[in-house]
């Protein structure tokens, strides 16, 4: 599969994105954009219909981060849009310091480039969101990104080679493909750049040895 990386500024509506590539998969940065369901409701506001051309543009999948407002409840959020339809959105679960609200569920979503995880931000320091969507079936996991602190080059490796899922990440001014042996696959600082990838997942028989569970009856 293919997947096109945008980690420049510039707001989806102005972005001028080449359709000749083929990519399956555009993931954008996180924006600091808010945006409000209430204003999109209403059409005061149109991010949402924005990203749903792009990816008809693109004839694929577009993943972007934002901020959104639920009546005063601010989340990190990541917009999915699949060839001109919007699918869902995804909220980060684990909200620290209580700048932002916390999300409620984890999703996996049929693309034609395969079953792909979202993991939103700063949810990436969470092993357990990783986790928990490696067991549910995610052939490819992606982590729209704001600006890189340093320490997610060393989580996405270790994520992608503990839980077997390769882990697509776009920030600003960055983009990385982490696969399942725990190395950095490809990486671009370019504001747009092409990554050819064929995801594979890692399965091994593992016995453990515990006390509990007794049988005697």
């Amino acid at each position: 599969m293919r997947i096109r990386f945008i980690t420049d500024n510039t707001s989806p509506k102005f972005l001028d994105v080449p359709t000749d590539e083929g990519a399956e998969v555009t993931i954008l940065h996180f924006y600091q954009e808010e945006v409000s369901y209430e204003k999109e409701l209403k059409g005061e506001t149109s991010f949402f219909e924005e990203i749903a051309r792009l990816s008809k543009t693109v004839k694929g999948v577009v993943v972007c981060g934002c901020i959104t407002d639920t009546k005063g409840l601010r989340r990190k959020s990541v917009v999915v849009a699949d060839n001109g339809r919007l699918v869902g959105v995804s909220d980060m679960l684990n909200a620290v310091d209580g700048k932002y609200d916390s999300g409620a569920a984890l999703r996996v979503y049929e693309t034609k480039g395969g079953r792909m995880g979202v993991v939103v931000a700063d949810d990436l320091r969470f092993p357990e969101i990783v986790k928990s969507l490696a067991v549910c079936g995610s052939d490819f996991i992606v982590c729209p990104f704001g600006r890189m602190e340093g320490i997610e080059t060393v989580l996405l490796r270790a994520n992608a080679y503990c839980y077997g899922v390769p882990i697509f990440f776009c920030s600003l001014g960055n983009c990385m493909i982490a696969d399942v042996s725990g190395e950095i696959a490809f990486a671009s600082s370019q504001a747009m750049a092409v990554a050819a990838f064929t995801p594979r997942k890692e399965y091994h028989l593992i016995e453990t040895r515990r006390r509990g569970f007794s049988t005697a009856r």
